[in-house]
């Protein structure tokens, strides 16, 4: 099977949430604004889906299904274009943070940082893709009831367990999207657990930034406000997210495969540096009967041993080089950052 291991790509959970901790604050700024924008296509989307009045009234539980299928188009963008989402921050930060490779400092910068980024990008997504599409007829209704079922129906507790299992399911998603080692892999493992907490109902906060905040610009009626969404949903399902993000998965992740384990990553011991090396399997320099050369050995390769073969340019893998253990050593103290 090629793919990282679970320890692997625990390891590897840590090491980015070490290299996002070090992130300038303006451009993690900008990569969050990104993620919440990139984010709220899957909820627009899903939202168009869910208006359908026939379905509704008599096969909602199918709606719902086929409404969850289109969602996860949003963090598959996320992912794949690195993208921020504060709720992706609660595993990798914990990790990180219990691993020693950041600070409770880098850990509380990158949760707020995240957070008010992804506001801002689900707030400008709302505004510049309001073309009339949810103003009116069956669209605007759902708009309007989906709210309602988000914010207003349910208890504060009821929103804060749904929020546990949401970030658990979704932090699941990016979890086994870097076990995978190719692009058609990571969205197979996006795909399922998304569709899963979206079909469930549950609370993603940031995706309510969208879902909620719309329903209020289009004249939600009281006791929707901008005061009763953040008391009644954005707190709870903040807390929710941040528990079933960083414990059940960060933490027992953690727990489970690096607390007082050393984990290798092949590309960080193979002569190549890339996890290209592992993906083809041992490299050997043969010779076709025309004298052609079909391989690279890697004692014997040009381009150096960070080279990828057969890239055609002596390419470098940009992934196993920015997450090779030479940068992630451990601090001696969980208070130190650095590396």
């Amino acid at each position: 099977m090629d793919a990282f291991t679970p320890a692997q790509t625990t390891e590897l959970v840590s090491r980015i949430g070490a290299k996002k901790a070090r992130m300038r604050i303006d451009k993690m700024f900008v990569n969050s604004f990104l993620g919440g924008a990139l984010i709220s296509f899957g909820c627009a989307l899903a939202l168009s889906t869910n208006s359908s009045p026939w379905f509704q009234t008599n096969a909602p539980g199918l709606i719902r299904t086929i409404s969850a299928m289109v969602f996860p188009v949003g963090l598959i963008m996320v992912v794949l274009t690195g993208a921020d989402l504060f709720t992706s921050y609660c595993m990798y930060s914990v990790v990180a943070l219990l691993h020693r490779r950041c600070s409770v400092l880098d850990l509380l910068k990158t949760w707020v940082v995240s957070f008010f980024g992804n506001l801002a990008g689900a707030l400008f997504f709302m505004a510049i893709s309001d073309g009339g599409t949810f103003e009116s007829g069956d669209y605007k209704d759902e708009a309007l009831a989906f709210a309602k079922t988000k914010c207003v129906t349910p208890e504060w507790h009821q929103i804060f367990l749904k929020g546990i299992l949401c970030n658990w399911l979704v932090c699941m998603a990016v979890f086994l999207a870097l076990s995978s080692r190719e692009v058609i892999s990571k969205i197979v493992a996006i795909w399922f657990p998304v569709m899963c907490f979206v079909g469930l109902g549950t609370d993603h906060v940031i995706a309510n930034m969208y879902f909620i905040p719309l329903a209020i610009f289009l004249g939600a009626p009281k006791p929707l406000t901008v005061g009763y969404y953040i008391w009644k949903s954005m707190i709870p399902s903040l807390l929710g997210n941040i528990v079933g993000g960083g414990l059940f998965t960060g933490v027992v992740y953690w727990y489970l495969f690096l607390a007082g384990e050393e984990v290798e990553i092949h590309f960080d011991t193979q002569p190549l540096d890339t996890a290209v090396y592992e993906q083809g399997g041992p490299l050997e320099h043969q010779i076709t009967a025309t004298g052609a050369g079909t391989g690279y050995s890697a004692r014997e390769q040009k381009g150096g041993a960070d080279t990828i073969p057969h890239s055609g340019n002596n390419g470098v893998s940009g992934f196993a080089k920015d997450f090779h253990a030479r940068h992630f050593k451990k601090s001696n103290s969980a208070s130190e950052s650095s590396a």
